[in-house]
């Protein structure tokens, strides 16, 4: 992959690009606004400044980092690219739209990927000319931290294409699970039913929140409880998640909780809000 393109200025498109970028790959990053578009540009340059003045990135590789990204705010600034990955808002139509509009503009062997979470992937790949060149390449938040990244496999996709895709993920330093495309692949599928849960217990008045959290970094050697977790993904986020897995299982634990809702209809949607279960 000479070209990657990466679709989203959010927290996650800013993350995946500057992974891209740090592994020595051109990266464009593509927001809906020019002003967007740099401003991610220079979400990335302050973040690698960070690690620069902690200690773990010298200037000159952020200085060589910073020469890979380039940004746009139109999709035909993508035309060029080997690999596309999407990190638009998750939803479908939404997506469907994009995955049609960039399938008219690329050159045929590129690949698109998106990077969602439990949206079916084989619904893309079928807005597209090219289904056998669509998967899933789903990073975890924050992307620059976490080493796991999920490559989804439609039944339309080819050997060829989920082979290019791990060699990317393996290129960026990550480390690539295969999955087929069911709901949640293999880690939300796993996760959302216990933070579930977790709101449960608490609206049941078992425990409070920040003894629930105690409980399962102490008692299960997780790096967070459940509440800080869900605060860190977006309330909005784990109720769309959740919404899906109900959606494609049916199953009674996977209904959002009525205080997931609550908060997330009061527009207190976790970290990047200031407010969710907790207060930051």
């Amino acid at each position: 992959m000479k070209l990657v393109g990466v679709i989203g200025s959010g927290i996650m498109g800013a993350g995946i690009a500057e992974v891209v970028a740090r592994a020595g790959i051109d990266v464009v990053v593509r927001s809906r606004s020019q002003a967007t578009a740099e401003e991610t540009r220079n979400q990335i340059q302050a973040s690698l400044q960070k690690q620069v003045v902690n200690g773990k990135l010298t200037q000159a590789l952020q200085d060589a980092a910073m020469n890979h990204i380039c940004v746009v705010s139109e999709l035909s600034g993508l035309k060029n690219c080997d690999l596309i990955i999407e990190s638009a808002v998750e939803d479908l139509p939404t997506k469907k739209d994009l995955f049609e509009k960039l399938d008219a503009i690329l050159d045929p062997d590129c690949i698109i990927a998106t990077n969602t979470s439990t949206l079916p992937v084989i619904e893309l790949a079928r807005s597209t000319k090219r289904p056998d060149r669509v998967c899933g390449i789903h990073f975890f938040n924050p992307a620059t931290i976490m080493r796991l990244v999920e490559v989804v496999r439609p039944i339309t996709a080819s050997d060829e294409t989920i082979a290019l895709a791990n060699e990317f993920v393996k290129n960026c330093g990550k480390e690539a699970v295969q999955v087929v495309d069911r709901a949640g692949f293999i880690v939300n599928a796993l996760l959302f039913p216990y933070l579930n849960n977790a709101i449960a217990m608490f609206e049941a008045g078992t425990a409070t929140m920040q003894d629930i959290d105690t409980a399962m970094k102490g008692g299960c050697n997780f790096p967070m409880g459940p509440f800080a977790l869900l605060d860190l993904v977006g309330l909005d986020t784990s109720m769309a998640i959740l919404e899906a897995l109900h959606a494609e299982y049916g199953r009674p634990d996977l209904e959002p909780r009525p205080m997931l809702k609550k908060l997330v209809g009061e527009g207190k949607l976790g970290r990047k809000t200031k407010q969710g279960f907790f207060n930051y």
